[in-house]
């Protein structure tokens, strides 16, 4: 599925320090809030897509406004959105059934040679740390630059909605959780580069230029666990 014309175009122009162009309603307007873009419109999954795939996969729905992913179905893989992303700030809110394992990727890529998101992409972590396995990690952690960045306080409400702002700004990354900013991270720097020598990221062949990318795909996690996603939205910075 081509990328929406509009959300392009408002992403652009918002960019470039223009208007922003209203899309059907979806952006708000107003101090702050100028310049948001809905990429949830709460009914469809319009604008959406699997990972290295036109359709949508079946494990991916719509109840109640809500974005829900169900770990019994045959037809899974990650959710993506349509187009690709630079700088930009992004919110969401989302809620796993307990002990859950998700995630929010961004500034990866697509293509033939690449058979999912985490090869190449940044993970913002999803976790119900009081239970999950990966919460004995540090890095692994709810908010947490998965497994290059440990989030500074544990402020994740396990099997309740948590809201989830991810800044990418160039270089500079920021994760907030719940009101909270818990990680703050500079791409490129000594001490970005020493935690990707350090990191399952490591293997340049396994994980071709992790880290590097200033932009790309944004999208979220099929990790096998119950997931429910809403009030997603994005502006351009």
């Amino acid at each position: 599925m081509p990328p929406r014309p509009a959300l392009l175009l408002t992403l652009l122009l918002a960019a470039c320090g223009a208007p922003p162009v209203t899309t059907g309603g979806a952006e708000t307007t107003g101090g702050t809030e100028t310049g948001w873009v809905a990429l949830f419109d709460g009914e469809t999954l319009d604008g959406w897509r699997g990972y290295n795939r036109d359709d949508v996969p079946a494990a991916w729905s719509v109840a109640d406004g809500e974005i829900r992913f169900d770990p019994a179905a045959e037809d899974r893989g990650d959710l993506m959105v349509d187009g690709a992303y630079g700088d930009f700030e992004l919110e969401l809110e989302w809620q796993l059934d307990a002990c859950g394992n998700s995630g929010v990727f961004y500034r990866g890529e697509e293509g033939p040679a690449l058979d999912a998101p985490w090869r190449t992409a940044l993970e913002y972590q999803l976790l119900d740390d009081a239970c999950n396995p990966d919460g004995a990690y540090p890095s692994h952690r709810a908010g947490a630059l998965y497994d290059l960045y440990v989030p500074a306080d544990s402020v994740a409400r396990p099997a309740q909605w948590n809201r989830t702002r991810i800044v990418a700004d160039g270089p500079r990354i920021e994760h907030w959780l719940n009101g909270e900013r818990v990680v703050t991270a500079e791409q490129g720097s000594p001490g970005w580069d020493v935690r990707v020598a350090a990191s399952k990221f490591r293997d340049a062949d396994a994980f071709p230029a992790y880290g590097t990318r200033r932009g790309g795909v944004v999208g979220i996690q099929d990790h096998g666990d119950a997931l429910r996603v809403r009030s997603v939205r994005i502006r351009a910075l």
